[in-house]
């Protein structure tokens, strides 16, 4: 396997790009995002790293307006991610003074994806060590939702997560996604991340973005309310499953 993982250009003879694989694993490392599309609103929900006694955490940041329609969140490396994202902004203005027009969510899911998908097929360069959620509005008022993998592969979805643990997320949003739950996305997204993550505001960030709004932060305060009922309604479903103890 040595010969063929040095290259990004070579396929080992079982049709594996290992640099790709190895982006992808570094994907797998990097903190939670959960991505919930509703009928009027997404959400996007993430594991907020803890940073340190004097740094200012709002330099930390996992989730990022790229246009006034579109945000873009994020898991693996930060530094890649930065790269990224100031390319998509550029290109966002480039449309816009180009066509007079918002560009679509799924051109810019297409337009990072592309980026990405050149960096595994040429000389001298590495893959970029990360998997993106893409969300915003179209113009016909429909809500969207994308991932973009390290590969350039892009995909839609109802409902995402990425980064670590992402597997034990992706299956609770498999069970419990339906039209009903997604009529509070916020509250379906953060009882997926709370599935891999300690409660309290302090380890979780969450956004929402409504038609015609801009992208609303929700403060800690926010958050622990939301936490607070969900682990309400945890106990009082656990209790219903009790059975009742008789004399």
């Amino acid at each position: 396997m040595a010969r063929y993982d040095r290259a990004i250009t070579v396929f080992s003879p079982d049709g594996h790009l290992f640099q790709v694989e190895y982006a992808m694993e570094a994907v797998r490392k990097g903190t939670t995002a959960v991505g919930v599309r509703g009928p009027d609103h997404i959400v996007f929900a993430v594991e907020r790293k803890s940073t340190a006694k004097l740094q200012d955490p709002r330099t930390v940041r996992k989730i990022h307006k790229i246009d006034d329609n579109i945000v873009l969140s994020f898991a693996g490396l930060t530094a890649d991610a930065r790269v990224l994202i100031n390319r998509t902004r550029i290109e966002c203005q480039s449309y816009r003074l180009t066509f007079e027009d918002s560009p679509s969510v799924e051109y810019i899911a297409e337009y990072v994806s592309g980026i990405q998908q050149r960096y595994t097929q040429s000389g001298g360069v590495r893959p970029f060590g990360i998997s993106t959620l893409i969300m915003g509005f179209d113009t016909d008022g429909q809500p969207r939702l994308f991932q973009t993998e390290p590969s350039g592969n892009y995909t839609a979805w109802k409902a995402v997560a990425i980064g670590r643990n992402m597997k034990t997320v992706k299956e609770y949003l498999e069970k419990n996604y339906s039209e009903e739950t997604a009529q509070d996305g916020v509250k379906l997204a953060c009882r997926a991340l709370l599935e891999v993550v300690e409660a309290g505001g302090k380890n979780i960030e969450v956004a929402i973005l409504r038609k015609g709004q801009s992208l609303e932060f929700l403060t800690e305060e926010k958050v622990d309310e939301y936490i607070n009922i969900i682990e309400a309604e945890k106990a009082e479903l656990e209790k219903k499953k009790k059975p009742a103890v008789t004399d």
